[in-house]
């Protein structure tokens, strides 16, 4: 801030050096002025000066630091009063602004919950002639027609299911509610929604489960898992995906292994990115680049550490590990 302050007054401290240094140079050439005298009184305004500076240095920038250490929560109460008329101005000038941007935030505020609100209850509406729709394409005669329509059915709820929960996860401390959950009955649910397709594919799975109860939210849970064993089938054919849980240092491990076409290595740190498809299958139009980011966003309010490891060719793993029950009680406060 000693910096900043002699810039801002460098005008001024020329001025008072140039005075001085003029007073010198006319006691110098004009003999009947006593040089010696005239420096002892140069010094002396000197000294007068730099207290003075140093006075004013502790004043002015008194209100300024408070400022430059604000740290914008639009509280004006951190802010020091004003203590000359330009303080005044600039103290006018940010209270106004704060005000503005307060009225505006919270109209902001308002609408987004009016589009939100709106939003879940157009979802909300278009479920019950989804659900129609599905017992009409169970009734059709025609197989292959049926599996061909309940694709395309499977790949609307499944875009209607992100979209709900992608308006939700702002709010998900709201609806958590943790408990002992078992695994199999949200696993196979998840699993179950996606039969018709997975027959489609010649996709089966292999449920393993040493460990079969967890400490989280199961519904929150089967969205994460609703991602992953989607991602699994969609990107692979005529083989298994592999669900096993087990125990690794007192933590719950969950994995979802597939066998599919994989992920590239340069894309891998780039999956939990939103609307991040992919650089080797960038045609793909039927990737969103949500779901993942969704999952990620879930297991870090869970406290889920979400890890994947893939080869390209050869198929993905995912591993979620759970938090300890201890872990749980001192983050959520139980």
């Amino acid at each position: 801030m000693i910096w900043t302050f002699l810039k801002e007054r460098r005008t001024w401290l020329l001025l008072l050096l140039s005075i001085q240094l003029i007073i010198l140079f006319i006691s110098y050439i004009d003999s009947t002025i006593p040089f010696m005298s005239m420096l002892y009184i140069v010094l002396l305004l000197t000294l007068l000066c730099i207290t003075f500076v140093v006075l004013r240095y502790m004043k002015e920038t008194r209100f300024y630091s408070n400022m430059k250490n604000w740290d914008h929560t639009y509280d004006l109460a951190e802010l020091s009063s004003a203590d000359s008329p330009f303080e005044q101005i600039v103290l006018d000038a940010v209270t106004l602004q704060t005000e503005r941007y307060k009225r505006e935030t919270s109209y902001n505020y308002i609408l987004l919950e009016q589009e939100k609100d709106e939003l879940l209850s157009w979802i909300h509406e278009v479920k019950t002639p989804l659900t129609a729709m599905q017992l009409m394409i169970d009734r059709l005669p025609d197989e292959t027609l049926q599996r061909q329509l309940m694709y395309e059915w499977l790949r609307i709820h499944h875009l209607l299911d992100q979209q709900l929960h992608q308006k939700r996860i702002p709010f998900i401390q709201n609806d958590l509610y943790i408990e002992v959950s078992e695994l199999e009955p949200i696993i196979h649910q998840e699993i179950r929604v996606l039969k018709s397709w997975c027959i489609q594919k010649g996709i089966g799975f292999d449920v393993s489960l040493t460990e079969t109860k967890v400490l989280t939210d199961a519904k929150w849970l089967g969205f994460i898992l609703r991602q992953l064993i989607t991602n699994a089938v969609k990107y692979s054919a005529s083989s298994d995906v592999l669900i096993e849980s087990s125990r690794l240092d007192d933590h719950v491990v969950l994995t979802i292994q597939d066998t599919g076409r994989g992920i590239d290595p340069k894309d891998l740190p780039r999956i939990y990115e939103r609307g991040f498809t992919s650089t080797t299958h960038h045609e793909d139009g039927a990737s969103t680049g949500m779901g993942l980011y969704l999952a990620k966003q879930v297991a870090d309010s869970l406290h889920i550490r979400m890890n994947v490891s893939s080869v390209l060719g050869e198929g993905t793993t995912f591993t979620l590990t759970f938090p300890r029950k201890n872990e749980f009680v001192r983050i959520t406060g139980m």
